[in-house]
């Protein structure tokens, strides 16, 4: 074991400490804890959370409305969903406890590189690539953070000569104290402002990811955005964009034809890993990786064609900037499903690509007032139908479509109005959309 995560998992014993959600992503934490010895008390809204596991781990459950009265603990670690500044947060500091999250005590323990990845889109492309173009380069590499896979109660298993890749969102960084040896940022467009201030914080929090560089480590921001443009690394800094292809090749190494990605947004997302990659892999391992990458599910993933008709499934675009991004990849005008809950980002952007991309535009869920108030100012907007969910919505779009068409979901929202996430939503889409394969079969 990596003395350093012995010596922390030894002073866990017999400590208080209160981990608050109680999730798939905080589920190994909580067992680590438990193993160590920790008293453990987990904190969590849903008041019928199933108790068997965690009592037989002898955990301390406080569920429901209340499960953030009287926090407090030698430690407690925070959701990202939690605020820091979170008046339950605030007097559990005050009382003596020390604030933390799991990412927080991973960065401060990992024997290993760190590449970290954050942006408003593109983030779990550009990891997913950085991670990939490491493996085929002959790297032991740990993926995790926000793309799925908690990596503190795994250290232990890490060697100094691994790397780990880890996805960061604005929630993690926002109290972060430490960064990655090398910090690429995808780009910054306004996103989750019915969670963050203003833009100004949200803009703060992804800055975050550089604070803590060092003269040694890499920063690789995007060149071709205003936000990430005017921001330097600590260290060594390297802009990604349009001025590094010649000729059709991204950094004199990559041929843009060799993505098999669609869209420009995707592009850049390539460009990003190559930046932050080259001179840390062989040339033959990041070639190798753009010809073979084909995407990540739920990331404008192509799920089938029925009757002719192609049906996509960009679920996570839950921002208008994601929905733009993804309708400028599609060619022609496609049937757009979109709506969810509004994350008080402005759609006046998406509204007026509408006319030249979208030939039927199918709304669903709290948001669909907003976006429809907002395309018909659009001149020579498209037809709009009001569905009251996406099974519905898939239904009427699979009348309307003909051969050639493309149905594509890009809610522009986030899935919590109707949905625990993003993937659960992509995934019943998927499930639609195959329903009316077999039916077609």
């Amino acid at each position: 074991m990596n003395p350093t995560f012995n010596t922390y998992i030894q002073s866990l014993a017999g400590r208080d400490v209160t981990v608050i959600g109680a999730g798939v992503s905080n589920s190994p934490l909580i067992r680590m804890l438990c193993s160590a010895g920790a008293r453990v008390i987990v904190r969590d809204r849903n008041p019928i959370l199933p108790r068997d596991e965690w009592d037989e781990l002898g955990v301390e459950l406080h569920l429901g409305e209340s499960y953030l009265d009287r926090v407090g603990g030698d430690i407690v670690f925070r959701t990202p969903g939690i605020r820091p500044d979170h008046p339950a947060l605030d007097s559990a500091r005050a009382g003596g406890s020390r604030v933390t999250s799991e990412m927080e005590e991973f960065f401060a323990l990992c024997p290993c590189p760190i590449f970290g990845v954050t942006g408003s889109d593109g983030k779990t492309t550009t990891t997913s690539l950085i991670a990939d173009m490491l493996g085929n380069g002959g790297h032991t590499v740990h993926l995790g953070g926000n793309i799925g896979t908690p990596l503190l109660a795994h250290v232990g298993e890490m060697s100094p000569l691994d790397t780990c890749v880890v996805e960061l969102s604005s929630f993690q960084l926002m109290d972060m104290t430490c960064s990655p040896h090398v910090a690429v940022i995808t780009n910054i467009s306004p996103n989750h402002l019915d969670w963050h201030r203003d833009m100004d914080e949200y803009t703060a929090a992804k800055r975050r990811l550089l604070n803590f560089q060092n003269d040694d480590d890499l920063a690789v921001l995007n060149g071709d955005n205003p936000v990430t443009a005017s921001l330097r690394g600590r260290g060594r800094t390297k802009y990604f964009g349009g001025h590094t292809i010649r000729d059709g090749v991204i950094d004199g190494l990559v041929p843009i034809n060799d993505i098999r990605l669609p869209g420009w947004y995707n592009v850049e997302n390539v460009m990003a890993a190559v930046a932050a990659m080259q001179g840390i892999v062989p040339d033959e391992a990041i070639l190798e990786t753009v010809r073979t990458f084909v995407g990540v599910e739920h990331r404008n993933q192509w799920v089938a064609t029925v009757a002719g008709v192609h049906y996509y499934n960009n679920s996570i675009g839950s921002s208008p900037a994601r929905t733009v991004s993804t309708l400028h990849a599609h060619v022609g005008r496609v049937l757009l499903i979109a709506g969810g809950r509004d994350k008080r980002v402005p759609f006046d952007e998406m509204a007026r690509l509408l006319p030249d991309h979208v030939k039927v535009l199918l709304l669903i869920g709290e948001a669909a007032s907003q976006i429809e108030i907002e395309a018909r100012k659009v001149p020579n907007c498209p037809h709009i139908i009001r569905c009251e969910g996406l099974a519905e919505a898939v239904e009427q779009a699979h009348k309307l479509a003909v051969p050639g068409d493309t149905v594509l979901l890009s809610p522009a929202c986030t899935a919590f109005d109707q949905y625990r996430n993003f993937e659960e939503r992509g995934h019943h889409f998927v499930e639609l959309v195959r329903q009316l394969s077999v039916e077609k079969d």
